[in-house]
């Protein structure tokens, strides 16, 4: 068992906050816990830590300014609730931090903005320029304008697609609850608490079931996933509870709080990480026995003859997912082909292409430096 936390030798953090301690369970902004938070951060920051904050809250908040008492469900009153209720968020923490003389910053993000190669550098480093000019980032999803399409889906994925974003060390989670059980301890009185463990190992999800908060989005098993995201660039991940006295400033002093979710892999080249963490799909190819074994095994670039099926509707440059024929997912990268170019030349050798198309840009579906291995 791993006697030090993770979050004592991490230089830079994410630190997510759910709604419901955000909005003391849904009753209005909590300004106590936002400033005892502000004050932790404070303290890790005096560490030369560099940490940025994820933190829900928006909607709940708008929710209490319009006097409405159970969350909407139609997207345009959920766009108007976190309207309303980013104001009075970032005003409370810009009040709490300045207690500390910490600057503030707010940064919107919807998965548009990481999904886009360009958008995604850019936000990398306008974060990056924040940290080094000592301000702490305070990131939320773009509710305002965000749709079904574009949205992350909780802010537990935002927070981990954050910490890739900027090769954070590690990844807090704090949630109204103490961690993971092997069981839901409400339910089933053996079950067992889990205080480390591999993020990624499967055996996790099974024991992460069950929703969420009323007035949030996300459960348990939101919270394994997203570890499991962030290991992909090497980031470890705690969960634990907000309202654990001193929970920040404690881990940092190496004090294991909370469940520990080690990254067991080496971080993925920044290029590759952006692959890994695109959330929506333009489509899908199915590959046959040798393109799984080539793509997995040998480190080859997927070829189309190794290719059974298309699905989805993409063009050139689209991010597609590589499955194997029972639809587990393998691989993903950029397609060299549209969807209907590789309809047509799926299943044969690269030689046929040009007289296929009318012409051949590239010999290969998918380049092996523009894919990733999941």
């Amino acid at each position: 068992m791993n006697a030090v936390s993770v979050i004592a030798d991490a230089r830079r953090l994410v630190v997510k906050v759910g709604s419901s301690l955000v909005t003391d369970e849904g009753r209005g902004l909590d300004r106590v816990a936002l400033a005892r938070w502000a004050t932790q951060i404070a303290s890790l920051r005096a560490l030369d830590k560099e940490v940025v904050l994820v933190s829900s809250g928006a909607i709940a908040e708008g929710m209490l300014r319009l006097g409405w008492n159970k969350r909407p469900t139609d997207i345009h009153s959920l766009q108007a609730a976190a309207a309303v209720g980013q104001m009075g968020l970032v005003q409370a923490y810009e009040t709490c931090f300045t207690e500390h003389q910490l600057r503030t910053a707010q940064v919107l993000l919807t998965h548009a903005d990481l999904a886009d190669r360009q958008r995604y550098l850019n936000a990398r480093s306008a974060l990056f320029m924040l940290l080094r000019l000592g301000v702490v980032p305070i990131i939320n999803e773009n509710d305002t304008v965000v749709t079904d399409e574009i949205k992350f889906g909780d802010n537990d994925t935002l927070g981990a697609l954050v910490a890739n974003l900027i090769d954070a060390d590690a990844l807090v989670i704090l949630t109204d609850q103490s961690g993971l059980y092997s069981a839901d301890p409400r339910k089933n009185p053996d079950a067992e608490f889990i205080s480390h463990a591999n993020a990624g190992d499967p055996l996790l999800e099974g024991m992460a079931g069950g929703a969420g908060s009323s007035i949030g989005r996300g459960g348990m098993l939101t919270k394994v996933l997203a570890a499991r995201r962030a290991a992909g660039s090497g980031t470890h991940t705690v969960i634990a509870s907000g309202r654990e006295p001193d929970v920040l400033t404690r881990l940092a002093q190496g004090i294991c709080i909370g469940t520990e979710l080690r990254a067991p892999i080496a971080r993925l080249p920044a290029r590759k990480q952006w692959l890994a963490d695109h959330l929506q799909l333009r489509g899908r190819v199915t590959l046959d026995a040798g393109a799984v074994r080539a793509l997995t095994q040998d480190g080859k670039s997927l070829l189309p003859i190794g290719v059974t099926a298309v699905s989805g509707d993409f063009e050139r440059g689209d991010v597609v997912a590589c499955q194997d024929a029972s639809g587990r997912e393998l691989a993903r990268g950029l397609i060299n082909y549209s969807s209907s170019e590789s309809r047509r030349i799926l299943g044969k050798p690269s030689t046929q292409i040009a007289d296929i198309l009318g012409s051949m840009d590239e010999a290969e579906l998918m380049h092996r430096d523009n894919l990733v291995i999941l």
